[in-house]
């Protein structure tokens, strides 16, 4: 008889659902391990030495990252590498290997340099492997050394010395004596020297930190370089047309000399003549302000100028106070003509205007030409 699929028990059911999904999990993490899902192929190289080469640094050929080193396993008195190569990487059958530094921080690569006509086999054998000489790890270990060293059994080793070669020529004496003051010399900067190899020891470890802050700079050098690698071609067109326009220009003056001489010659005497007249310029430019304030303010009302001119002669007070002639009274009337006192100074007409219109004067005015 059926049981449906609610009266089973979900124990089970969940744990081989909950064994399903570690399964999943563990393949999705392991992916690059599947062979026939990854891709690549699988190749072994024997080295002397790991000479700090560590899984998953880079495989590359001619500085193309072709693959990645899947680990590194101790076989006798060699290091087993084993990496893989990317699919179409054609290797022949005398391909090298060799651990290259990538950074001065301790990073590395493995680099393949494809040799022979066949194809390579599983493994490359050591005779074609090459390691990098570690400065790093030499200095760390010279220090360590060095601080295991007893200074002081040194110093009085070499005083022992000296005192045995006391009767020996003087420039071994001096020699001897020479070493035992160094090695005094050491022994009393014994602990600036412990000093200065810790202080060594945390630049070395502020180095190692930061690694990925040195290699992202030598990236950007390396997209600044590839910037100016671009530009490259620009930069030199422009170098070549910049010679070309001075070559036409050296032309065109060379052509042209009778003619710019003779200019130049007379813009130099301009020159001077406008120096010795620099002070009467500057005051032409001081005084042109007003000038033109002045100027507009009189033209400002038409077609003439307007101008008032101040007790340019003093008018006497008969003008004003004394009697007319005729019946306007010495009065002024603008009109159209132009009228004229007689010689014994009487008026014109009783309507105090001439004939023409002009004004009437009175017989006592002593400027009749005066409106």
């Amino acid at each position: 008889m059926r049981v449906s699929f609610r009266e089973r028990n979900p124990v089970p059911i969940g744990l081989i659902g909950f064994a399903v999904i570690i399964v999943l999990v563990v393949l999705a993490m392991n992916l690059q391990n599947i062979p026939f899902i990854a891709g690549g192929t699988t190749r072994t190289a024997q080295f002397k030495e790991a000479a700090g080469l560590k899984p998953d640094e880079e495989v590359r050929i001619a500085g193309v990252k072709v693959g990645e080193v899947k680990a590194l396993d101790l076989d006798g008195d060699h290091v087993k590498v084993t990496f893989r190569v990317d699919d179409g990487v054609k290797l022949g059958d005398r391909t090298e290997a060799s651990i290259k530094i990538k950074t001065v921080l301790g990073s590395h690569y493995l680099e393949l340099i494809p040799r022979g006509k066949g194809e390579l086999g599983r493994t490359i054998p050591i005779e074609r492997t090459h390691v990098p000489f570690e400065v790093v790890p030499a200095i760390s270990e010279l220090s360590q050394r060095v601080g295991a060293i007893d200074v002081e059994q040194v110093a009085k080793s070499f005083e022992v010395l000296s005192q045995t070669f006391e009767n020996s020529p003087e420039e071994v004496r001096a020699s001897l004596q020479g070493l035992r003051r160094l090695s005094n010399t050491i022994a009393s900067r014994d602990e600036e020297l412990h000093e200065l190899t810790g202080k060594a020891k945390d630049v070395s470890k502020l180095l190692a930190d930061r690694n990925q802050d040195f290699a992202e700079l030598v990236q950007d050098g390396d997209k600044v370089l590839q910037a100016v690698q671009a530009r490259r071609a620009v930069i030199h067109q422009l170098l070549i047309r910049t010679v070309t326009l001075s070559q036409q220009v050296n032309a065109l003056i060379n052509e042209n000399e009778k003619q710019l001489r003779p200019m130049l010659d007379n813009l130099a005497k301009v020159n001077q003549v406008l120096l010795k007249n620099q002070n009467n310029l500057d005051r032409i430019l001081q005084l042109f302000a007003p000038f033109a304030r002045q100027f507009a303010d009189v033209t400002g009302t038409g077609r003439w100028f307007d101008s008032w001119i101040q007790n340019l002669l003093p008018i006497p007070a008969s003008i004003g106070d004394g009697p007319g002639t005729g019946g306007g009274g010495g009065t002024h009337q603008q009109g159209g003509g132009t009228g004229n006192g007689g010689p014994s100074g009487n008026g014109t007409s009783g309507n105090g205007s001439s004939g023409n219109g002009q004004t009437g004067v009175t017989g006592d005015d002593p400027l009749p030409f005066l409106p």
